[in-house]
């Protein structure tokens, strides 16, 4: 009695290796466009950002609050774009009063109002852009913003003490009493900033 031929294993392997290489090549093309950083140009009211510095005199740039295609593609666009509006509008007016309507009490907790008015009382800030909203939690969204802060010297960070400084990082955005604010920076979060 003959026994069966069965077919080589290598027959389904083939298939399965092209298509995990399909897959693998168009997410790699799929991140680089997301993560692609265009020139500054307007879409349909949205402003991608650039990494094009201003005169001294023009720093810290704009205060309108700016978001990129990506961030203005998440459903909480324009409910981000509102707060930090408001947010760093009541740093540049230094009226700690708006402030302490755009951050939780967990933020209001790391500084008290003399605190905060002595903290920025030179600062401005500016070329603000919104660059992505993530949801880490239906209260919780994680939002990538940069922006200019200018200041006088000696109230920049004391290991950065420069007049003109660009800042990037996630500031957390948490829903409290009904509504969205920003939280205080976890432990350890990591802040870039460098001298304009």
């Amino acid at each position: 009695m003959s026994r069966p031929i069965q077919p080589p294993r290598a027959r389904w392997l083939i298939p399965v290796l092209v298509v995990v290489v399909s897959l693998t090549v168009g997410g790699g093309l799929l991140t680089r466009e997301l993560y692609r950083q265009p020139d500054r140009q307007e879409v349909a009211g949205v402003t991608i950002g650039t990494t094009k510095q201003l005169p001294p005199g023009e720093q810290p740039g704009p205060r309108a609050v700016e978001l990129t295609p990506d961030a203005a593609a998440h459903p909480q666009d324009d409910t981000v774009r509102k707060l930090l509006q408001d947010y760093f509008d009541s740093i540049n007016d230094r009226n700690f009063e708006r402030y302490r309507t755009t951050v939780t009490v967990a933020r209001l907790q790391i500084m008290g109002s003399s605190e905060w008015h002595e903290s920025f009382k030179s600062t401005r800030d500016g070329s603000i852009l919104v660059y992505r909203i993530e949801a880490a939690r239906p209260e919780l969204m994680n939002v990538l913003v940069s922006f200019t802060s200018t200041q006088d010297p000696g109230d920049a960070p004391p290991e950065l003490p420069e007049r003109c400084i660009r800042w990037s990082l996630v500031l957390p955005v948490r829903q409290e009493a009904g509504a969205w604010k920003v939280d205080a920076l976890p432990s350890g979060a990591p802040v870039e900033f460098k001298a304009c």
